[in-house]
């Protein structure tokens, strides 16, 4: 049997690269899935492109805003019943630029999407999960979230506040069968990583490229599959024993 058979997963920044490969993955693995994103025209290119028939359904949302949370909840549920893998991936980089560069509107921003949208999430997926009494929410954080790095503080700041959310809510929802996890990808071949390298290196992205491959001891970016097959594992009954656990996905940068 398929590992994810007759599941249903929602995935937030659902028309992005990991998105769109985890979506595949868990299509490939039999799941229904709900895509989100706030990218209607995204979404919709996605959803032609992955197919999946009457298995795949979308919802643009802003995930800050909690009706817009709600109402993609509402539609998972409305769509396929039930909801048995939440992937909590929504997220934006903000500006490259020292703290006291940093913009407060697009600290606030980078704050509502990458940690108000994840708290969102939870907060309206797990009472379905709680009420079947099982059900994995993956979210994605980074290495950011568990190391500093300069220039892109409100970004770490976001992803080390999911890292706490995640052992917060892991608590909480084991307790009614439900587990909650976080991914921490290192840099990934994404169009994320194309903004940073542009951000860090003005006219020479491709420097910029090079300089953050050799700090990953297996000398490359990772790719949206690398991704999609650790979330893969945590969504699936493989992973039934693990809970609060933070999964570095970093090519070894964690080891240095």
């Amino acid at each position: 049997m398929k590992r994810l058979q007759d599941k249903v997963a929602v995935i937030t920044g659902g028309s992005g690269g990991i998105g769109k490969k985890v979506a595949e993955r868990f299509l490939e693995e039999g799941a229904s899935v709900l895509l989100v994103d706030i990218d209607q025209q995204g979404l919709d290119a996605t959803r032609d492109a992955l197919g999946g028939g009457g298995r795949i359904a979308v919802a643009r949302a802003d995930v800050s805003k909690e009706e817009d949370v709600a109402a993609y909840v509402k539609s998972a549920i409305d769509a396929f019943g039930r909801i048995d893998v939440f992937f909590n991936n929504a997220g934006i980089e903000g500006k490259v630029a020292p703290l006291e560069q940093q913009d407060t509107a697009m600290f606030d921003k980078v704050i509502a999407i990458n940690v108000r949208g994840a708290f969102l999430g939870m907060k309206h997926v797990l009472p379905h999960m709680y009420k079947a009494g099982a059900g994995s929410v993956i979210n994605t954080s980074s290495v950011a979230g568990l190391d500093g790095s300069p220039d892109v503080l409100p970004y770490i700041t976001s992803k080390h506040a999911v890292t706490g959310m995640t052992k917060a809510a892991a608590i909480e929802a084991a307790r009614h069968g439900v587990r909650v996890n976080s991914v921490h990808p290192s840099p990934v071949n994404t169009r994320m990583m194309r903004s940073l390298e542009a951000g860090f290196a003005p006219g020479h992205a491709e420097q910029a490229k090079a300089q953050m491959e050799k700090a990953i001891p297996l000398g490359r970016y990772g790719e949206s599959a690398d991704i999609a097959n650790l979330v893969l594992f945590l969504a699936s009954d493989e992973s039934s024993f693990i809970t609060g656990a933070q999964y570095r996905i970093d090519g070894g940068m964690g080891a240095m």
